[in-house]
Parts: structure tokens; sequence; C-alpha cells
């Protein structure tokens, strides 16, 4: 009876499984280009699409399978032509960047990792908030935020359970809150600051290469030297709210430190898979960063790929690949291993598969978006726009970007709206990285609401966490988020992404 009561929709849902199919025939009934049918058809499509998305009334990797049924039958685009929209070099870039963290896993090596900068930056109680932030950050910056999470909860809990033994509950419950909400929070913040660490960022990568197949494809590094700074603000900034303004913890709460100590010392030696997996980790991140040239205001970093025979056809999806597939090389010496690589074949099957799925329905969106015209139809709507503030823009986005995901899967709603940003971008007559790149990051910035990300929902699991005491302090975060997104992007973003002005760039002219 529970199983059956679990599975059962929600009324939301119910909602949009009828409300989506008639939006759809609605939509095919109005003809939004006399000249040009197929844009009212593609936009029946998106709007199926959204419906399902926002609601979740079926799967999201199911809603994403959509184009490839709808696209034929609506004479949108072939079926061969649709398919290869969901498997590209962004897809494997995630693959391989999914497969090196699972190993990191399965010798648990992110556990060391984490264990030895809470043992480096711990003191106090809110040292140790800092710590585990720290921790949980660069984690999540490699590997999936909800792993990281799912990992750091019960050494928090650990340290939490100790501290109410000894001070009672009562005293510890400001210490208990800012640690899990600190864990939560630094989880989303860390996978800001790579392509690899959140799922939108990889969707942004490719919707905008599929858009403008004359710009520049988004690099590794310079992803990482506009999101970083990102990362590093707005981790301090909600470490100073969680433990010196809302949740201030009694001065005569001391931390005994021989809790992480002992975690640590529990995993021994450091033993030789785990090195060759660090070192292979190290590696990859590394050639990410460094592939192509880093301009870095007046320094300029050469780009390793420029070594190479044909620098232009390597990717960070090479990179990803190669170097996972390094570890299906290297033999391990463990006599209590069930393979006799240190990656074995069953990573495959840990793979989220459904995430990859859900990338290619956000891409073959943006197809149909591009391939229709519908992206110019939209933006001639947008027209009016031209004239707006890219700034004052930008704050309006992230603004509703910030509060949508907090109930809607921010993966689905950064695929359903960077195509539309676009367009506006284009009516605005603005670079269209100035609208769509805030944007992705705000999609990953909603801490109110335990459904709003997965650590949020953790976290809500361990029951140490009210839905009140996250939204206090989330909603003020959020509102901070915005303000800075937009502040450091401006002041700092535009140059990593070599933004010249606010005009629309060569590349993006007749993109439509």
């Amino acid at each position: 009876m529970a199983a059956e009561k679990k599975n059962k929709r929600t009324k939301l849902q119910i909602t949009g499984l009828i409300l989506g199919p008639i939006l759809f025939f609605v939509m095919l009934s109005i003809d939004l280009d006399p000249e040009n049918p197929i844009v009212s058809r593609m936009a029946a499509v998106a709007i199926l699409m959204a419906s399902w998305w926002i609601t979740e009334a079926v799967p999201l990797a199911a809603t994403a399978l959509l184009p490839m049924i709808l696209y034929p039958l609506l004479g949108i685009l072939e079926g061969r032509a649709t398919a290869p929209t969901y498997f590209n070099s962004t897809i494997f870039l995630f693959i391989g960047g999914f497969m090196i963290a699972l190993t990191m896993e399965k010798w648990i090596l992110h556990k060391r990792i984490a264990l030895w900068i809470i043992r480096i930056i711990g003191g106090g109680p809110s040292r140790i908030v800092l710590g585990f932030m720290v921790a949980a950050a660069f984690l999540s910056m490699w590997i999936s935020n909800t792993a990281t999470a799912i990992m750091m909860v019960p050494i928090g809990l650990t340290i939490i359970l100790q501290m109410e033994a000894k001070f009672g509950q009562k005293d510890t419950h400001n210490f208990t809150i800012g640690l899990m909400l600190g864990i939560a929070y630094a989880c989303s913040m860390g996978g800001i600051a790579t392509l690899v660490g959140t799922p939108p960022n990889l969707s942004f990568a490719r919707i905008f290469e599929i858009i403008f197949p004359r710009a520049a494809p988004i690099a590794f590094g310079q992803w990482m030297i506009m999101a970083f700074p990102l990362t590093f603000v707005m981790s301090g900034v909600i470490w100073v709210l969680l433990t010196k303004v809302f949740y201030r913890v009694p001065a005569h709460l001391k931390m005994d430190r021989s809790i992480i100590n002992s975690e640590y010392k529990e995993l021994g030696p450091m033993s030789y898979e785990e090195k060759v997996v660090f070192t292979v980790f190290s590696l990859t991140a590394i050639l990410w960063v460094f592939r192509k040239k880093l301009i870095l205001g007046v320094l300029m970093i050469p780009g390793w790929s420029q070594l190479l025979p044909y620098p232009e056809l390597i990717d960070d999806g090479t990179v990803a690949i190669f170097m996972a597939i390094v570890l299906f090389l290297i033999p391990t010496r463990s006599k209590d291993a069930k393979n006799s690589t240190i990656m074995s074949a069953d990573v495959f099957n840990n793979i989220p598969w459904n995430i990859v799925i859900l990338f290619g329905g956000g891409f073959a969106l943006a197809k149909g978006f591009q391939v229709t015209g519908l992206s110019t139809v939209i933006g001639n709507h947008f027209a009016g726009l031209a004239g707006m503030s890219p700034f004052f823009m930008v704050n309006i986005i992230c603004f509703c970007l910030t509060f949508l995901t907090e109930l809607t899967s921010n993966t689905a709603t950064t695929e359903m709206i960077l195509p539309i940003l676009a367009s506006v971008a284009i009516a605005m007559k603005t670079n269209p990285l100035i609208l769509m790149i805030p944007a992705t990051l705000s999609a990953s910035c909603a801490f109110m609401m335990p459904v709003a990300t997965p650590p949020n929902a953790i976290i809500f699991g361990s029951g140490r966490i009210k839905i009140i005491e996250m939204a206090r302090i989330g909603i003020l975060i959020n509102i901070i988020g915005v303000i800075v997104i937009t502040t450091l992007f401006f002041l700092w973003g535009r140059e990593a992404f070599l933004i010249v002005g606010s005009g629309l760039p060569a590349w993006a002219v007749n993109s439509q």
C-alpha cells in the first residue's frame, strides 16, 4: 500500500498531464507565422514539453524523448537528424567526468579529501562549519552534488550527536542548522564552478553551441575562470550568514576535533588505488582547465592543445573519455577488489542515464527552435526590448530563474529557457552570453525549499532541519545570489568571455 501511495500522481502532476496535450493542440491551431506554419508546430512541442517538465507529470527523461516522436510526425525534423542531438561531445564530457567521479567514490578517495580539508580548516564550531563547506564545495566541483551531500551528512551528524550529548540539543541547535545547511548550500555553490559540476552548466554549453554554431565553444577553463570567483564569494557570504547572523553558536560550545581525527585515521594509509585515482583526477582537472589559452587581464596562458597536430579537433569531452579509459588500463593491487583494473565495467551501470537523456531532450529542443525559425519569431516579439539596459534585464532573469527553480528541475528549466533567452538577446541587440550565462548560474542557486535541489532534500531528510528554518535564510541568500551573480558577471564574467561592449557580436548575426 505504501508503494502504491508513493507512486500515485499528485494533483499538480495530473493537471500537467492533462493541460500539456490541451495546450499542444491549441497551439497547433494558432498561426504564429503565416509564411512558415512549422513554427506553430514547434511551439506546440515546446509547450507540451514545458508543461510536463514543470509539473513532472511524467518522468523528466521520458518527456525529453518527445522530439524523437513529434519532430518526424509534425514535419519538423527527420528522426535520423534528431537522434544525433541526443549524443554529442558534451554528453561525453559528462559521462567521462562522471566515470572518474564514480571511481573516486569506489575507492573512498572523496571521503579522504573531505576529511583532510575539514581537519586543516576545523577548529571552533564556526570553523568546523567552514571546513565542511569548503570540502563539500570542492568535491561538488567534480562529482555529483547529491553524492557529496550523501557522504557529508553522516560525518556531520556524528559531530552533531557528540555535541548534543555534551551540551544538549537546545544549546547545539544553531550549530546543527548551520552545519546541515552549510553542507547543502556549499554542494550547490561548488557545482556552479565547473562545467561538470552541475547539469545546467553542460546544458548551457551545448545549447549555446547549437544556436550559435559560428561562436567559439565554451571551454572548461574559460567557464571556471568566470564561475569560481562566484563560488568563492557566495560561499563566504553564506558562511557568514549561517554562523554570524542567523544561527550563531553560543560561546560556551567547544568542539572536540578527535571525532574528525578518528574518522580520518579509520581510513588508514592512502592505498595504491587512491593514489592512482587522485593522480588521474588531478591530471584531468589540469588538462580541462589549460586545454585552450586562458586570458587573465594582461596575462595570457597558452593552451596545451596547441602542441598537438590538430588542436581544433580536441575538446573537453575528448579529455574526459581519454582519462577515464586510462583508469580501465591500470591494474589494481587490492586483494579484495572484485575486478582486476581500477575502473571496472560496472561503472556503466551507475551512470545516471536519465540525466543523459534529459540533456538530449534539451539539445533537441534547442535544435528545433533553430531549424524551424521559432527563435526568430520569439525574437521579433521582444523587439521592443532593444533599448533596455542589459544589467536591468539580467537582474530580472536571475530573480525569475532563482525562484522558479525552487519548485522545478533546474536542468529542465534551464533547457526550456535558454533558447528563448538567446532570441531575446538578439531582439535586444546584445551579446547572448550576457543573458544566458547569468540565467544558467541562477538555476543552481535555489536555497529556500527542500525540493529545490537534491542536497537540500538530503539535508531536510536528516530530520534536523525544519522548512521554515531553511526558508527564512534561503530567501535572503536567493536575493543576495541575484545581486552577486549580476554584479560579478558584469565586473569579471564579461572579461573572462571576452565580451566587448553590449552590442550583438558577429557570430550572433543571422544565426537565428
